[in-house]
């Protein structure tokens, strides 16, 4: 892609690079640079590194991890000669002509400029470990200023966030919408036989391309907006990290590309929900992430719930934080870099009068999960909105994955089958239980969830019972049975208490049923 401000994809180039970068990973930084520097970069704060690396170089000028991370992650002018020496291989003319570095001169002790940021991610999700790199712009503590509209992130909350809650099964098809420096696109590629890419942005999907060439993973990337360059087209697995930023349409407020749809108020999540049926295969999964504005007098489930019944597709959110219209506004205004006061106070206020506009009460974030259906009127559709708050820092994708199937088999199991059937309670569900003190009998039993969401129930005694027996070996029926006869109820009454609880239990994944055994 000629002519978009990006690295240049030479194949070959790229594939001495690969070669050189070998050893630059995440956990050779982490050592280089001590916890206390590793920590406080991730959270952008260059200055104890940069202290660390100081010393480093005086002790080893040349040293080939310091010079590339002093480059590529701290994006500080490094001289020629050490480049030559970390990138023996591509050497520092060929990571001048990727547009990676920019020279001052063609001293050996002159500097040069890191032009992007490409540094090593270390990501681990249901398919187990891996180690790549990820090319994207520099960013405002690298560049010494507010960001460009159309500049390509890299690593972000968000793109770890989705990666983590991503189903890792093997597909045949799959696309990465809004594929941004390519980070949904590694995950993805690991179990599709085929990867579609795609991103309003010019800018975007060339550092994808470099991105994905450096990681040895093929894509075919396309350029378009939203669903638009797959018209026609159907996927096995969508997932998108979309430009879902709730952003003001107001002169002088700028449109970052990479979190700006071009849309007002919430309508890009809208439209992905309500449009992407028609691009997924008959039993195909999307999951992406959103904001969706909490509208005065209306609750915020209602309204996306009827975005849910508009797409004709199973449905799952999960809203996973909430902020007032200033936290919201704060948030992205200095997402952008750091505007002068002046300006900070008129892109404010521009935030709160849109939000204002549209009776705006709070802004909620999370994770949305459609299914299109195997086939028409096969089964129950799947209808969920709920909140769980709290960050997502394990992978979520199995218990994603389980849960959906664990939604089919109660769909199509009524009592009288649930009676008969075998659950096992799952691994990571412990007990708590709680006695006053002197007392025989727990006052509350909470059921704990280790993965997943890590859900907590409180479970009555009946409930508590059955699922602590609940190993495979007998039915629902044979335990309720049991536990009639101990607590001295009529089998009925206490079938009919604890059925709702089974099937609560079941669909939360933390009883899974037979047919997922």
């Amino acid at each position: 892609m000629v002519g978009v401000d990006a690295p240049l994809l030479d194949l070959t180039a790229v594939a001495a690079l690969r070669e050189d970068l070998a050893g630059f990973t995440v956990d050779a930084v982490t050592d280089l640079l001590g916890p206390v520097a590793h920590a406080a970069l991730g959270r952008e704060q260059p200055v104890p590194a940069r202290q660390v690396l100081a010393a480093v170089a005086a002790g080893d000028p040349g040293g080939t991890l310091a010079t590339l991370t002093t480059a590529f992650v701290l994006g500080t002018p490094v001289p020629r000669r050490s480049t030559d020496a970390a990138l023996p291989r591509l050497g520092a003319d060929g990571a001048i002509r990727l547009g990676l570095l920019a020279a001052a001169g063609a001293g050996p002790d002159d500097e040069l400029r890191p032009l992007v940021d490409l540094r090593p991610y270390a990501a681990f999700d249901a398919l187990g470990a891996a180690d790549w790199w990820v090319v994207s712009d520099l960013g405002e503590a690298a560049s010494g200023g507010p960001l460009r509209e159309d500049h390509v992130l890299g690593i972000g909350g968000a793109s770890t966030t989705l990666a983590r809650c991503a189903i890792r099964r093997p597909v045949q098809r799959a696309l990465d919408l809004g594929t941004g420096c390519g980070v949904q696109a590694l995950h993805t590629g690991r179990h599709a036989a085929e990867l579609t890419g795609t991103d309003l942005s010019a800018r975007a999907l060339a550092f994808a391309a470099f991105t994905l060439a450096l990681n040895g993973q093929p894509a075919r990337l396309l350029q378009g907006d939203l669903l638009s360059p797959v018209a026609g087209e159907q996927f096995d697995l969508v997932v998108s990290n979309p430009p879902f930023v709730i952003t003001p349409r107001r002169p002088g407020v700028p449109a970052y590309r990479y979190r700006d749809g071009g849309r007002s108020g919430d309508d890009v999540v809208r439209e992905l929900i309500t449009g992407l049926g028609p691009v997924l295969a008959p039993g195909g999964t999307a999951q992406l992430l959103g904001n969706w504005e909490h509208h005065r007098g209306e609750a915020w489930d209602e309204r996306v719930g009827g975005w849910l019944d508009a797409s004709g597709l199973d449905g799952w959110v999960v809203q996973r934080d909430v902020q007032d219209p200033a936290e919201y506004a704060e948030l992205w205004i200095r997402d952008g870099g750091r505007p002068d006061p002046a300006r900070y106070d008129a892109l404010y206020s521009a935030w709160l009068g849109d939000f204002a506009a549209r009776g705006v009460e709070a802004v909620g974030f999370g994770l949305i999960v459609l299914r299109r259906p195997p086939a028409a009127g096969s089964r129950c559709r799947l209808r969920r909105l709920e909140e769980l708050r709290g960050p997502v820092d394990r992978p979520l994708g199995e218990h994603l994955a389980g849960c959906l199937q664990a939604h089919d088999w109660l769909a199509g199991t009524d009592d009288a089958a649930l009676l008969a059937a075998r659950p096992v309670v799952a691994p990571d569900v412990t007990e708590e239980r709680h006695h006053r003190p002197g007392q025989e009998h727990p006052e509350v039993v909470l059921l704990r969830q280790g993965g997943g969401f890590g859900r907590t129930v409180r479970a009555d005694t009946a409930l508590a019972g059955l699922v602590g027996a609940c190993d495979g070996e007998l039915t629902v029926g044979q335990i309720t049975g049991a536990l009639a006869q101990l607590l001295e109820v009529p089998v009925a009454q206490l079938e009919a208490a604890v059925l709702p609880g089974v099937r609560m239990l079941t669909a939360d994944g933390m009883l899974i049923p037979p047919a997922v055994n």
